[in-house]
């Protein structure tokens, strides 16, 4: 890892300490007349950035190496990331980690598992455009997620105490939220949660809807995840071999069923029977639906119904991203089959309702 503290020269004193862990991805890279695009050294940033010195934070930077294009990422980047920010815990007031669009929201949703307790503000962002591109969202992203990260409240606690996603004016609570747009600016959204804040002259936050401080608890930082997690896309044409070999192979220990609509899937006997047998030689079954808003109402219907009776877990209105997370997480911490079913059922770090 390669660390740089940028001076910003101001003459007032800090308002605060802000740690930027820069992973990779399309924010920090500049055109080069040879290479073509190439990684940004974070040194020089205030080039870039002028506006930073006006910020009047103290900011340090921290970049992977070697960098990674978010579509590598992988669990035991997450735990990286959380070690850093379980480092770096009591030196600073908050966070902002700048990650490639792509996996985003997975990362985002591992880290509210993995640091829990948290206290202080995690901002991922990104951008469409990289910041060496005349016009481009990175600028904007960038200088809007260091305010967040070192904002206060009126009481002088930290102004979104939780693992964020800042993107095109809106800030979104990490784990409820899906990339949804590889085009334009607004790669981001959250259907099933209200967005945090709204970012035009001022930031506006949406106090009601962001997690309150915990209150005399310290963080607790985890730094194991289980990978023997996979995710199901139940659709037409869904063939029985595929799913067999899929839901019974003895190294996986729990999938995420992505269902229709409200949680629907098949009624064929044969479907329902390797679920099942699944569950019964000891697999986690999480329903999870497919549409980007609604929730998982499991046994509304009659073709939901059948899940329920066979032992399939109701996600609810958990994201695929985060019911990964989540199963990860609680596999490597539980032992327990029933406890850990009981867990996936209410919310841990407010990523479900």
């Amino acid at each position: 890892m390669k660390k740089i503290i940028i001076d910003t020269a101001s003459p007032q004193p800090p308002k605060a300490n802000v740690l930027m862990i820069y992973t990779g991805g399309t924010l920090g890279m500049v055109y080069d007349n040879v290479k073509g695009l190439v990684p940004f050294d974070f040194e020089l940033i205030e080039q870039k950035i002028p506006e930073l010195r006006k910020l009047q934070l103290e900011i340090t930077v921290i970049s992977i190496e070697p960098l990674i294009d978010s579509a590598n990422i992988q669990p035991n980047h997450w735990i990286e990331l959380a070690t850093i920010v379980r480092d770096n815990y009591e030196q600073y007031d908050g966070f902002v980690i700048l990650h490639g669009t792509d996996t985003m929201a997975y990362s985002a949703s591992a880290l509210s598992f993995l640091l829990q307790n948290l206290g202080k503000p995690i901002v991922f962002t990104g951008a469409q455009l990289p910041i060496g591109e005349p016009r481009n969202d990175a600028r904007v992203n960038l200088i809007t997620s260091l305010e967040v990260a070192s904002s206060k409240n009126d009481y002088g606690h930290p102004a979104v105490p939780e693992v964020c996603i800042l993107f095109d004016y809106f800030l979104w609570r990490g784990n409820r939220t899906k990339k949804v747009e590889s085009e334009y600016f607004d790669a981001f959204n959250s259907q099933n949660y209200p967005h945090l804040a709204e970012v035009g002259i001022d930031i506006q936050y949406n106090y009601k809807f962001i997690k309150p401080l915990p209150v005399d608890l310290p963080l607790a930082p985890y730094t194991n995840l289980a990978t023997e997690v996979g995710v199901v896309k139940v659709f037409p044409g869904l063939q029985p071999k595929w799913l067999e070999k899929t839901l019974l192979d003895a190294t996986m220990r729990a999938v995420v069923l992505e269902t229709y609509g409200s949680g629907t899937a098949p009624t064929a006997p044969w479907f329902l029977k390797v679920v099942e047998k699944a569950i019964l030689q000891g697999m986690i079954v999480l329903n999870v639906s497919q549409c980007f808003g609604g929730m998982v109402m499991q046994g509304l219907y009659e073709t939901s119904r059948y899940l329920n009776d066979i032992g399939v877990v109701s996600g609810k209105d958990i994201t695929v991203e985060a019911a990964l997370a989540k199963l990860m997480f609680l596999l490597a911490k539980e032992e327990d089959k029933e406890n850990i079913i009981k867990q996936l059922r209410i919310p841990l770090c407010g990523e479900m309702s």
